[in-house]
């Protein structure tokens, strides 16, 4: 019988946060210079997202060798980042990488949507172990989070359309956490209201 792998709440924060955290001290630092690579003039920006790329990759292989596990999510974003970084470095166009929060919460949107109309919960699925609830509570719950991811990716798509990238950067190293923060906060009315007792010992 295998023994789940566990790690210390810190460590495994400090592996999700750490690449986006690096990423906004970088920015800070060199966001005003322009690079030349093999004749190429990159700005501060892309030489920053290609530092991410593999930074971000080797975080998720430490969390995965010390739990065992990545999620769905996870794994998702690091497939999104990989390939819209590499498109921001490879076309020298930080349009991709800009993009790539606003694909990923329109796909959380939809999938989650699209269990909603198959009458089902997938987030009951993914989270119904750690945290029971009745069957009108993950519906609820699921369809506040979809519209939720919605309003998230409508916001990234205007902000970096029409704001500064000094603006863009700001709302996705702080804006989109604390947002989740917030918004995951003020659900514990309806997780107490359809909670269901743990009545195992």
């Amino acid at each position: 019988m295998t023994q789940e792998k566990t790690v210390g709440p810190w460590v495994k924060m400090g592996l999700e946060l750490g690449p986006v955290i690096a990423f906004f001290i970088g920015y800070s630092r060199w966001k005003d210079q322009t690079f030349t690579i093999g004749g190429t003039d990159y700005t501060g920006f892309v030489l920053i997202t290609a530092a991410f790329i593999p930074l971000m990759v080797a975080c998720s292989l430490i969390l995965w060798r010390l739990t065992g596990k990545l999620s769905r999510m996870q794994g998702l974003t690091l497939v999104l980042v990989v390939v819209f970084g590499g498109l921001t470095v490879w076309l020298n166009d930080e349009t991709f990488f800009k993009m790539k929060p606003t694909i990923i919460y329109a796909l959380f949107a939809a999938i989650l949507g699209f269990g909603l109309m198959r009458g089902q919960s997938y987030m009951a699925a993914l989270m119904g172990e750690v945290m029971p609830m009745q069957h009108e509570g993950w519906m609820a719950l699921t369809r506040r989070m979809a519209l939720f991811f919605a309003v998230l990716a409508a916001a990234n798509e205007a902000i970096w359309r029409l704001m500064s990238t000094d603006a863009w950067v700001n709302f996705k190293t702080f804006g989109l956490p604390v947002a989740l923060f917030a918004f995951f906060m003020l659900q514990g009315g309806l997780v107490r209201r359809y909670g269901i007792a743990d009545e195992t010992e």
